[in-house]
């Protein structure tokens, strides 16, 4: 039963090792791929920014940061 749930860990983990612990390290240090070391790290290996993070960061441009709202 347990055994089960971790069946889909164990597999990402077999399949890529080196992406999986690089993933799983950067989550837990909570790094972000749009701080700079990390961005230059990436940009000097060759790497494009992924769309979703430069989707994000004009969305928070245009919004001006958080807004409030009222709900009757």
């Amino acid at each position: 039963m347990f055994l089960d749930e971790l069946t889909p860990f164990v597999q990402e983990l077999t399949a890529h090792p080196v992406a999986f612990l690089g993933g799983l390290s950067s989550g837990l240090l909570r790094l972000s791929l749009s701080d700079d070391p990390v961005k230059s790290w990436l940009q000097n290996q060759g790497v494009a920014p992924t769309a979703t993070d430069s989707a994000a960061s004009r969305a928070s441009s245009r919004n001006g940061g958080p807004q409030s709202i009222s709900i009757d």
